[in-house]
């Protein structure tokens, strides 16, 4: 189970025809969340013509959004739609416009709250959060190096490594990891250690798709 959200709460900005849009996004995980965040960017922004927001969310598979006063499906709703196109989740979007005097047209419109927005998705740095095991494993020192060098070689991530009478590993990494990890293990240490699985949680890997 995976899904895309952003890294970093971040924000970029452009010119079109004397107006001044500024997108705007955070990683959010409530509805509370991302309304706090909107409040925040209207506070800082509150001499702007508009903040046009959006947001998505895993929970309850919610996405709303505002034109905030911009002809009904000029501003709001492409916004949305750069988050839902993306598949970026658990984000909340607000796209800033100090007016130049320039009117951009519907289509102008649409055309620059889709920039400003998809401007802050790349900002924010998307990310693939993947359901990982959290992992634990004891070896001794002999053995360490080896253990060590397998869960990466494997795919997984090393969290922690605790040195006592013997060394325990603690790692995450996929379901499929973990089933090539075992066997590996029990080649490298002749059957002698075997992982404990802990838990499970969602951990950040690198976004391979196409932006």
């Amino acid at each position: 189970m995976e899904y895309r959200t952003v890294a970093v709460e971040a924000q970029d900005e452009f010119i079109e025809k004397r107006s001044r849009f500024i997108g705007y996004i955070k990683p959010v995980t409530t509805e509370e969340e991302a309304i706090a965040f909107i409040e925040d960017i209207r506070t800082k922004h509150w001499n702007a013509t508009h903040n046009v927001y959006a947001y998505c969310l895993r929970e309850g598979g919610l996405c709303r959004y505002s034109d905030d006063g911009e002809p009904s499906g000029t501003a709001g709703q492409p916004v949305l739609s750069v988050l839902t196109k993306g598949g970026i989740t658990d984000a909340v979007v607000v796209v800033t416009r100090y007016f130049g005097g320039v009117l951009l047209g519907a289509g102008g419109l649409v055309r620059a709250y889709s920039h400003g927005a998809a401007l802050a998705v790349a900002a924010g740095k998307p990310i693939v959060m993947r359901q990982c095991r959290i992992c634990a494993v004891q070896c001794d020192y002999s053995q360490y190096g080896r253990v060590s060098t397998l869960i990466p070689e494997v795919g997984g991530f090393i969290d922690d490594s605790a040195f006592a009478e013997n060394v325990e590993i603690t790692f995450h990494l996929t379901d499929e990891q973990l089933g090539v990890l075992g066997r590996k293990l029990a080649d490298a240490t002749c059957g002698q250690c075997e992982v404990t699985v802990l838990g499970e949680e969602f951990f950040a890997c690198p976004d391979t798709a196409e932006e």
